[in-house]
């Protein structure tokens, strides 16, 4: 669940999944469209990855896993006002033109504080976001994060859930307790899967399609269970963009956070900016 992509994810960014690369040298983490236009503008469907929204609570220790709530108000207006329309995955790899103005956006993990802070702004510029869910912690904490010493934040119960597909959103699988996948059994992994998608299907009464890698964490054996198990795509963390080219279980995303400009960044921000 840490934002930054795995080992796993970084080797598969080499491997031609046929997706497009970042620009080299460039940071992964999204903070405003001013800086990505030119990229995105270039071909492919950009997704934005979120994990939790609002205030950091004391004793935090990935604090770039918050997005502050005026920050994400603010990349969603940007992105309204630019004419961007939000698309689930499955479009992702439709055929593309540049400059098509589509983007995905999606939340990891099924925090609360989503709910609290993301569905008035989704709201107020009619787009739509999937919501990944790990299946067997709903209503419950991020027990995953605290055997890390992370600070507990509580995860959406049914009623939540509910309320989210109510407002047109949708909801993927994230597994059933969170687990790094390629370091437990593959019979075990396979459990984890197919039960996630089972559970969160059992109970809202919808189709569950999409799965997300816990903390980008797959490997080709992992990636096959997913698309035996009855998903249509699947999302890691590997940075870059969406195209019809490439491998709709291998997809790519760009990390949302709060990121300050520091001197040492700033060629590697300005190669982006520029970048055609």
């Amino acid at each position: 669940m840490p934002a930054t992509a795995t080992t796993t994810d970084s080797i598969a960014s080499r491997a031609g999944d046929g997706h497009r690369d970042p620009v080299p040298g460039v940071a992964a983490s999204y903070t405003s469209l001013s800086l990505f236009r030119r990229w995105f503008a270039g071909g492919g469907v950009p997704a934005l990855m979120y994990h939790k929204l609002g205030p950091r609570p004391k004793g935090v220790r990935l604090r770039g896993l918050y997005v502050d709530a005026a920050l994400f108000r603010r990349q969603l207006g940007e992105l309204a006002a630019s004419g961007y329309s939000t698309v689930f995955p499955e479009s992702w790899t439709d055929e593309d033109t540049a400059d098509s103005r589509r983007i995905g956006l999606t939340f990891d993990d099924g925090f609360e504080n989503v709910l609290r802070h993301g569905l008035g702004p989704l709201s107020v510029h009619g787009f739509q976001a999937i919501q990944y869910l790990v299946s067997g912690l709903l209503g419950k904490t991020n027990e995953w994060e605290q055997r890390q010493g992370e600070a507990v934040e509580r995860l959406m119960d049914v009623s939540q859930v509910r309320e989210w597909l109510g407002a047109g959103h949708r909801i993927g699988a994230h597994t059933r307790s969170h687990p790094w996948l390629t370091r437990i059994p593959l019979a075990e992994a396979r459990e984890e899967i197919r039960s996630s998608k089972a559970m969160l299907e059992d109970a809202f009464g919808v189709p569950v399609l999409d799965f997300c890698y816990p903390y980008g964490d797959w490997n080709p054996a992992v990636r096959d269970v997913v698309m035996e198990s009855g998903f249509r795509t699947a999302c890691t963390t590997a940075s870059g963009l969406n195209r019809p080219s490439g491998h709709r279980f291998q997809l790519r995303r760009l990390t949302a956070r709060h990121t300050s400009l520091q001197w040492r960044t700033l060629g590697a921000w300005l190669r982006l900016l520029w970048a055609r």
